[in-house]
């Protein structure tokens, strides 16, 4: 599907460098020679190619986490059913760039779903009239299929999704990112920068050894110049279903979230309570918003909503 190869060496040097096409990495890479003669340093035409493909998309967000499970693929879920809910004449798509570890096809109640190509592109899974998906793990064989892929070809992937799908107008793109700050999020930093992204949001739990990877990613939005649109805490607090009764699960031992975004000027967007009801929707495909509407992390994500749609519009 994707014209990048699969057997780019380990260690290459990026298309960028002075090195590329001569490093001993090269030796034997199918681009070796396009690189040495400088052809490949040039803009990438896919920049251009993705502006166009979303010009007709009005808030385009990264959802990042720094670390893997803090719960970034359930809120970004969250996210897209509170933002479709909120207004019914509003269009919202997910796109899963967890290109490894594809979980919004299950959380969404739509795995199995097909995706069809034609002359306009990609058709992405509609989960309700106004939310839709794109994944990889609609192109896998079977759900339990690993993807084992080096960089390049997963950028190729990405490029792909952000050039190929054909969403329509969109009010709002959530990007389900994979922990870290490598590959993905770099090529979806470059491709999106040049469509006019609006932001990220970043996720994490409360307690430090969370919070030390999201300063890692606080930094590399920094560097890239995106802006931070605000940080939520998940698993903040664990509710009983039965008693009510609060406990913390994850004691914030350095003030969590709300220390952290105060030292660093980062805007907290609001703290999300542990709730084993959507975990059990989350496992199940079924819309925790819809199910469970007075249960206190609809009512804590109502308000992070109010503060994501007002800092898109800022």
């Amino acid at each position: 599907m994707s014209n990048v190869p699969e057997n780019a060496p380990e260690h290459c040097p990026g298309t960028q460098s002075d090195d590329a096409g001569k490093a001993s990495a090269c030796a034997g890479c199918p681009n070796q020679n396009i690189c040495a003669s400088g052809e490949a340093s040039g803009p990438d035409p896919a920049i251009e190619l993705i502006k166009n493909r979303l010009s007709n998309v009005r808030h385009k967000i990264l959802v990042l986490s720094g670390k893997g499970g803090v719960g970034k693929s359930t809120v970004t879920s969250l996210l897209a059913h509170g933002l479709a809910a909120r207004n019914p004449d509003s269009n919202v798509g997910i796109l899963d760039a967890d290109i490894c570890g594809p979980s919004q096809p299950r959380v969404q109640g739509v795995r199995g779903e097909q995706v069809h190509y034609s002359g306009s592109g990609w058709s992405p899974v509609y989960v309700k009239d106004n939310l839709s998906l794109m994944s990889i793990g609609f192109l896998l064989g079977s759900p339990d299929d690993a993807v084992i892929w080096r960089g390049p070809k997963k950028n190729g992937m990405i490029k792909q999704f952000l050039s190929e799908v054909e969403w329509g107008d969109l009010d709002y793109l959530l990007i389900d990112t994979p922990p870290g700050t490598s590959d993905e999020h770099l090529s979806a930093a470059q491709y999106l920068a040049g469509a006019g992204l609006t932001g990220a949001v970043l996720v994490s739990t409360p307690q430090e050894v969370a919070l030390l990877d999201v300063r890692k990613e606080l930094d590399f939005c920094h560097k890239l110049g995106i802006r931070v649109l605000g940080v939520v805490e998940n698993m903040s607090l664990f509710v009983c279903p039965n008693c009510k009764g609060r406990s913390e699960i994850f004691p914030a031992t350095t003030g969590g979230v709300a220390q952290m975004c105060s030292e660093l000027g980062a805007a907290p967007l609001g703290a999300l309570p542990l709730d084993p009801l959507l975990a059990r929707c989350c496992d199940a495909g079924r819309d925790y918003l819809a199910e469970m509407p007075l249960s206190p992390a609809v009512g804590a994500l109502h308000s992070i909503i109010d503060k994501l749609v007002e800092a898109c519009q800022s």
